[in-house]
């Protein structure tokens, strides 16, 4: 289940995307994305952050043939202030706070916020448990 549309921005530290909340989305409910889709989406914009250095290689050339299976290992803090609508596109923002990897894994924390036309919807610090699927 894909819940980035685009990412507008993306470096080492931070990450901006966009999705479009439609109907047949499975965490909308009563024309709302619940909160559940918000953490997803949270958690894979905050993936591409670190998921990034999984698919290149030391000199910035795209790997072929890798899979990388991820997870939420933790939610530090969480905030939901709305819940944004069917037909409304939400940009999500997120900043690499901490990172530890070894050859096989990698453990990162990041601090992300989502937006519906400049209202704040949703804050939350979360830990990813990212690895190469072997």
């Amino acid at each position: 289940m894909l819940m980035v549309d685009s990412i507008l921005e993306l470096t080492n530290e931070k990450v901006k995307t966009v999705f479009e909340i439609k109907a047949d989305n499975v965490f909308v409910a009563d024309d709302a994305f619940a909160e559940v889709g918000l953490i997803e989406n949270a958690a894979q914009t905050c993936s591409s952050i670190v998921g990034q250095s999984f698919f290149l290689d030391e000199e910035d050339q795209v790997k072929d043939g890798i899979e990388v299976i991820g997870f939420i290992s933790g939610i530090k803090k969480m905030k939901v202030f709305a819940l944004p609508q069917v037909g409304s596109s939400i940009t999500t923002n997120a900043v690499l706070h901490s990172r530890f990897d070894t050859d096989e894994y990698c453990i990162c924390t990041m601090i992300c916020s989502t937006y519906c036309n400049d209202i704040l919807l949703f804050e939350a610090e979360i830990n990813l448990f990212i690895q190469e699927k072997r």
